[in-house]
Formats: structure tokens, C-alpha cells, sequence
């Protein structure tokens, strides 16, 4: 298996760097100001990032997002203008093949401060909220649904970033009091939306999209957000293999679930604490979350992706 790319060093300004990506400011040959976006293959769990990586991750989370813009042009205005390493400015052609395949150069917004999260089935936070109140964020769902049921109707559950930088629910009116209602009820009106139309293409391909999140920026002078950041990708979205759903207990996915059972057993041996440094993932535990990766790319686009 080859190397993780686990950070990127590139000649340009403002670098930046998030648990999984790096960013950079670039001016494009149009004089265009731009986003660039570089998929590492740094793997992050409870919040805190490995002491590893797994090798090819940047490049399959870049791609499936590639395959979902280009599934939803014409329908979706989004920040995407490229996602080929030889429009980076600035850069020798050894400096683009370091990050050929991982990188998306994307227009620059002003990100709308709501994370918009769709859910079709009760899972996760989800269920342990509505164990807890028979609600969803607030919202009242019938009694009697199991662990992994699907919904009669998909929820729209925004949330926000608390002082900590962890994410907090909010209610749809409290989503009102910071962007307003207009933008609150398009932000909805989208996310339920592009949730629906995946939700169906997925799983004529045999998987299940329990969930979902998106994030929205503006464009300067714009009257409506446009999609930005990554979309339907294994660790923006919870993918189930269909054949295998059974509402009831936990679903196998296709997303960092092996990596997260490892890190609970670490865990639970005393080993490590849920706080950072993260601990090395054992190479049984990377190929095999690898795999999950490239399976999930493969049932949605039809097409195999060597690493």
C-alpha cells in the first residue's frame, strides 16, 4: 500500500489547515481570487486526528465529490471550477503531481454559518436523542421507531459551531435569528432537496444515504448560497449497504466505522483517552478501512479507481 499523504507543502499563500484538509489562496490566470482545496488522507476520530493516515482516502473523498457536482450540474450553483492539479497557478508540474486527483480549486465565499443536515432514518445522535425524548432536535417523532428505521419524512436538523468548535443544534427559528428567514427556509428547501434526489440514485446502486450534511456560501452580490465544501462523500454522509440493512442494531457502513471500533477497544484497554495525540491505526485496521472507501466509490459511480 502506498504512503498517506498526510500534509501538503505548497508554494502559495495563506495556507491553512482543517483535520483533513489543507487550503491555500491562489489567483487564478483570470484574475479570479480562488480557493484551493487539498484532500490529505489524515483520518480523524472523536475529534482528534491519527498518527496515521489512510493511503488514497484525499483522493477518493475528492473524487466522489467531483462525481456528485458534475451529477447535480445544471440543478445546483456550487464553488467547483476545477479539480484538475494543472490549473493550480504557481506550481512546477513535480508540486502538481504531489496532489494530482486530491485538490479542488473552488470560487470564494462568504460561508453561511448554518451546517445544514439532512436525515432519512434514525440513527446516531439521532437515536440517542429520540431514546432520550422521542424527539430529533426538537422535533417529534412517533413512538416505537428502532435503532436504523427509515422516516416517513426526512428531517432537517441545521446545526451551528459552538464556541468550542464542536457542532450544536439549533431549531429551524433559531436558524432564522442568524441568517433570516428567506435564507433559513432555502437552506431547508435545498438540503431536503439534493438529500431526496441522492438519497434515490443511491440506492438504485444498493446503498442506503441514512444522513447527510452540506455546507453554503455566498458569492459576493449574490441574492441565494451555493453549495460548497465536500457533498455525499463516506465522511460528510452515512452510507448503509442496503442488502444488509436491518433496522434494530447499528448498521455497517461505508464511512471511518472500522477506525472507530478499533479506537474503542484502544479505548476501552485503557490505552488512550479520546484526547490527541491519536493513536497509529494498525495496518489491518487502514487496508481494510481503505476498502470501505473505494467500495463506496465503485457502487455509486460504476467505475473502479486505482490508488
Amino acid at each position: 500500500m502506498t504512503q498517506a499523504v498526510l500534509s501538503t507543502d505548497l508554494p502559495l499563500a495563506n495556507k491553512r489547515s482543517g483535520k483533513v484538509r489543507d487550503l491555500y489562496d491562489v489567483t487564478l490566470g483570470s484574475g479570479e481570487e480562488a480557493l484551493l482545496i487539498v484532500a490529505s488522507d489524515r483520518v480523524s476520530a472523536f475529534d482528534v486526528v491519527m498518527a496515521n493516515g489512510l493511503p488514497g482516502k484525499g483522493i477518493v473523498l475528492t473524487q466522489i465529490s467531483k462525481f456528485w457536482f458534475e451529477h447535480f450540474a445544471g440543478s445546483v450553483a456550487h464553488h467547483l471550477i476545477s479539480t484538475d492539479a494543472a490549473d493550480i497557478p504557481g506550481l512546477t508540474d513535480a508540486q502538481r503531481a504531489q496532489v494530482d486527483r486530491r485538490i479542488m480549486l473552488c470560487r470564494k465565499t462568504e460561508v453561511v454559518p448554518i451546517e445544514c443536515i439532512a436525515r432519512g432514518y434514525i440513527t446516531g445522535s439521532g437515536w440517542k436523542d429520540y431514546q432520550r425524548t422521542g424527539e430529533v432536535c426538537g422535533i417529534p417523532l412517533p413512538e416505537g421507531l428502532r435503532n436504523s428505521d427509515r422516516l416517513a419524512a426526512p428531517l432537517f436538523t441545521p446545526s451551528t459551531k459552538a464556541e468550542t468548535g464542536h457542532d450544536e443544534n439549533i431549531s429551524f427559528e433559531e436558524g432564522v435569528k442568524i441568517v433570516g428567514e428567506k435564507t433559513m427556509a432555502w437552506l431547508r428547501d435545498a438540503t431536503l432537496d439534493l438529500y431526496g434526489r441522492a438519497r434515490d440514485y443511491a440506492l438504485e446502486r444498493g446503498i442506503i444515504l441514512a444522513d447527510t450534511k452540506f455546507e453554503f456560501g455566498m458569492l459576493p452580490g449574490a441574492d441565494e448560497p451555493i453549495l460548497i465544501d465536500e457533498i455525499f462523500t463516506p465522511d460528510s454522509s452515512r452510507f448503509w449497504p442496503a442488502d444488509l440493512w436491518e433496522p434494530g442494531k447499528e448498521q455497517p457502513s461505508f464511512d471511518k466505522q472500522i477506525v472507530r471500533n478499533y479506537l474503542e477497544t484502544v479505548v476501552a484497554a485503557g490505552e488512550w483517552d479520546k484526547t490527541p495525540p491519536g493513536p497509529t491505526l494498525p495496518d489491518e485496521v487502514v487496508e481494510k478501512s481503505v476498502a470501505r472507501y473505494l467500495e463506496a466509490y465503485e457502487r455509486l459511480t460504476g467505475q473502479k479507481l486505482a490508488l
